[in-house]
């Protein structure tokens, strides 16, 4: 497991980690992000330090936890890191510092959180075996990946070409800009509400709109245009 793949854990388990760590073990999270965030990109060696960092105050985490089972998996070094993993590591930072949500607005995004689920969807397996027989080795971690308590892994399937392809290309691309590894629920709300400026469901303009027209509103709505 590549350090965007935990930083995309850590952020899809967000509510859950702050659940299980304490307020010491949490700020320090915090601050260990804020590390690697001030690390310079070309100092490999300072990076991979903050990385580490993270991972270690990741350790407290119940042994069942999906972070804490990553954990052992995570490579450090060579070519895993890049300036994805910087973005990923601002992103995050952005949103663990963010307060937890009140009562009204938890029940706003369980709400959000159902009705994303109930669309159409493919399991782990499924998406494996339609990236294998594209010539992929696994599943791009652009992929929009939900977490469903009861089915486990949700791809939903607007990302795929027709009955039986692989990942659309442009998906990926838009995914990236959403970052969708770090908030997988918002990149497919994006994709799955009704967007004013497209006219429309982006999932259901896909074909029929130019890849670019989809590209500039998702680029459009990250820059705050």
């Amino acid at each position: 497991m590549n350090p965007e793949r935990l930083l995309g854990l850590v952020g899809e388990h967000r509510d859950s980690i702050r659940e299980a760590l304490d307020g010491e073990q949490y700020a320090l999270l915090l601050a260990r992000l804020g590390a690697l965030v001030e690390a310079e990109e070309a100092d490999l060696k300072a990076v991979r330090r903050a990385l580490q960092g993270v991972r270690l105050v990741l350790v407290p985490l119940p042994l069942d936890h999906p972070v804490r089972m990553a954990l052992d998996s995570v490579r450090l070094a060579g070519p895993a890191i890049g300036p994805a993993t910087m973005a990923h590591a601002r992103a995050l930072l952005v949103r663990l510092s963010e307060p937890p949500p009140v009562p009204e607005t938890a029940a706003i995004i369980r709400a959000v959180q159902a009705r994303l689920l109930a669309e159409p969807a493919l399991n782990r397996p499924v998406v494996h075996a339609r990236c294998h027989s594209s010539g992929l080795d696994e599943p791009p971690p652009e992929l929009i990946r939900l977490d469903d308590v009861e089915r486990g892994d949700r791809y939903p399937a607007f990302q795929f070409a027709g009955a039986a392809g692989g990942p659309i290309p442009v998906v990926l691309r838009v995914n990236r800009i959403l970052l969708a590894g770090i908030d997988p629920w918002g990149a497919a709300d994006w994709w799955l509400s009704g967007n004013v400026w497209l006219g429309g469901k982006p999932a259901a303009l896909l074909g029929e709109l130019p890849d670019e027209q989809l590209v500039g509103a998702a680029t459009a709505l990250v820059e705050g245009d």
